[in-house]
């Protein structure tokens, strides 16, 4: 090689704008393939995961006792009990027994009195699906198991199958050529002389590729020979996604690296103001990433880890996860047993520069409860629960830099805060509009979702924001119109129409928790039509999401409830409209400055956003996005 040829220009650009720069000239199309369900642990998915089927699929007990008709239970009391007869007004059940028509209730066994003779004795009445696991509880058909780009764990996997799903689509694990150069590296240890080096980087790579997600193929060291050298990365670019060439990329007589790479692709960047690590190349050949890495052991490391790591994860759909033990402020007070010690699923959000954690609902049952957590809070014993505002030590599932990024969203439920979680990095919790407003109040949550009707202005959530937080900076993030009505099942046979068809013989409702914006609703029509809540079977049955309204009525246990169009269309119930409402995003004006909150401003005002919604049906995008001002 002539001086002239030789590498001696060698830039040094720096760290962050060379991989904005590599970065930007990369493909983003990265490959997926299909993978059985049981062969998916640590794959990452590619798209978002929809339940095919719900768990339980079957309404089973909850508890060990007998099964009764609610009905026949009716006026039991301590002063006036009722005797039952076996096999006639009720049978034996164990937990997870299937519960049977005529039969709609379960009386714990504890509560049951034996009189013999194949009778016993209730001082109690039970109301219909007590102590029942309805279908759909855990998880309900056509609802969100896990998102696009999500790591799959154990408990994942059990939720998958729980949710009727064998096959799903993975981002397909990125093959890394490493070819190691340099006359003087070798493979064989017997072969080691003076001028002979043994290959340890590229053994170090192989490592980190497959610890990182990557499918490592690795080839035996190269001579300094241009043509040949040259052959066999042309061969590494063709058999593999990300080619790596160790070593050859400084500005010696045998460097060939840069060379090669100008002549058969495109050097984006050679030399960073890395150190170690200066001589670094970064080059495209056929799409293809080539990072020719400096051959010194911690260079070679630092700059694996730089440049390598992040675009290997990138083809991989991964994310960096770290486990450990963090403390957390208790959003709202924590029961527990003082002879065990407990652990409690939590949601994790960092909400006015600190850690809170938010306890998820759900008994032992509910898998999905352990798919939604950010971590398990730990409850020592002797210790009898822990109060609001007190530190709680939290064990992460997910990493705290994930968590920190999170926007944490407390109030009403709707399907679309699915779409937006795929989206962006959003943990929710369903608590109802007041609920929200409540968390908000307590400054747990970055954002409340509510649609809160005003039944003297008949608009929506402004009036409550007031009341709520006078003299307070606030903002309203206008959402979506999202449809209301009467969830029925297919051929409405009991011709729901209006509020009044609810005190109907033989009509049991379904209704929505006590702060619920669906419930505030509800109790308006009621009070406007003179309706008597207690005149409706059913009123105090309360469901915490539109899908568990919509799977009651699916599944029979209810005659209808009061709930949102993109429900019963998902479950393919039919609809009796009863008007458009307001579902929007409450948040401090202060809270408009960050990040995270303009990221989520921004999705809803995407094309992708709106295309999604409307597929669900039972919406209308009106200023979405659009901000009014609360002072």
């Amino acid at each position: 090689m002539k001086k002239e040829d030789r590498n001696i220009y060698i830039g040094n650009t720096d760290v962050d704008e060379a991989r904005r720069l590599y970065y930007e000239k990369l493909s983003r199309d990265f490959k997926h393939e299909e993978v059985q369900v049981l062969e998916a642990l640590g794959r990452v998915t590619y798209e978002a995961v929809y339940a095919k089927t719900s768990s339980p699929h079957y309404n089973a007990a909850a508890m060990d006792g007998i099964l009764v008709s609610s009905i026949d239970t009716e006026g039991a009391s301590d002063v006036s009990p009722k005797v039952l007869e076996i096999n006639k007004e009720f049978i034996y059940i164990n937990t997870g027994n299937p519960v049977i028509e005529p039969f709609d209730a379960v009386i714990m066994i504890e509560d049951v009195i034996e009189l013999g003779g194949g009778k016993v004795q209730i001082l109690k009445a039970a109301h219909p699906w007590q102590h029942v696991r309805p279908i759909g509880e855990d998880i309900v058909a056509t609802e969100m198991i896990i998102p696009s780009r999500h790591k799959i764990r154990p408990i994942d996997i059990g939720a998958l199958l729980s949710g009727g799903i064998q096959a799903i689509k993975v981002y397909k694990k990125p093959k890394v050529g490493i070819i190691p150069t340099g006359s003087e590296i070798i493979d064989d240890i017997n072969s080691l002389t003076i001028g002979k080096i043994l290959d340890s980087n590229s053994r170090v790579f192989e490592g980190l590729v497959a610890e990182y997600g990557g499918i490592p193929n690795r080839y035996s060291p190269m001579e300094d020979e241009y043509e040949l050298l040259k052959s066999t990365i042309l061969k590494g670019i063709e058999e593999n996604d990300i080619l790596i060439i160790n070593a050859g990329s400084s500005a010696g007589t045998k460097d060939y690296t840069v060379k090669i790479i100008e002549e058969i692709g495109e050097v984006i960047v050679h030399g960073i103001a890395l150190k170690p690590g200066k001589p670094t190349i970064l080059g495209i050949v056929k799409d293809k990433p080539v990072i020719g890495i400096p051959g010194y052991p911690v260079s070679a490391y630092l700059v694996f880890d730089t440049f390598v790591k992040p675009l290997i994860f990138k083809y991989a759909g991964l994310e960096e996860e770290e486990e450990e033990i963090v403390k957390a402020i208790v959003s709202k007070r924590i029961v527990s047993s003082l002879k065990n010690r407990e652990l409690i699923r939590v949601n994790l959000g960092y909400v006015n520069n600190k850690l809170v954690a938010t306890p998820l609902p759900g008994g032992a049952g509910v898998t999905m409860s352990l798919v939604k957590a950010d971590g398990i809070a730990v409850i020592p014993r002797n210790l009898e629960g822990i109060e609001a505002g007190e530190e709680v030590n939290v064990k992460l599932l997910k990493s705290l830099t994930s968590i920190k990024d999170t926007l944490v969203s407390i109030g009403s439920h709707d399907l679309i805060m699915d779409i937006v979680a795929d989206m962006i990095k959003l943990t929710s919790g369903h608590v109802g509009s007041m609920g929200g407003i409540l968390s908000m109040k307590r400054g747990e949550c970055h954002l409340s979702p509510i649609h809160l009707l005003d039944v003297n202005t008949g608009e929506y959530n402004v009036s409550y924001v007031k009341k709520y937080f006078p003299g307070n900076k606030m903002a309203i993030i206008k959402g979506v119109k999202r449809l209301q009505g009467f969830i029925v099942e297919k051929g409405n046979k009991n011709r729901i129409k209006d509020f009044t068809d609810l005190i109907r013989k033989g009509i049991v409702f379904v209704n929505r928790q006590r702060g619920a914006g669906t419930r505030i609703l509800l109790d308006y029509f009621l009070s406007k039509n003179s309706i008597d809540p207690s005149e409706i079977k059913g009123y105090d049955r309360e469901m915490t999401t539109h899908m568990a309204v919509a799977t009651a009525v699916k599944t029979g246990s209810a005659t209808t409830g009061l709930g949102i169009y993109s429900a019963a269309k998902a479950l393919e119930l039919e609809f009796v409209s009863v008007g458009y409402e307001d579902y929007d995003f409450l948040v401090t004006q202060e809270l408009l400055k960050d990040e995270r909150v303009k990221e989520f401003i921004e999705t809803l005002k995407s094309e992708e956003f709106k295309e999604r919604v409307m597929s669900l049906g039972g919406y209308e995008l009106k200023e979405t996005g659009q901000i009014i001002l609360i002072n």
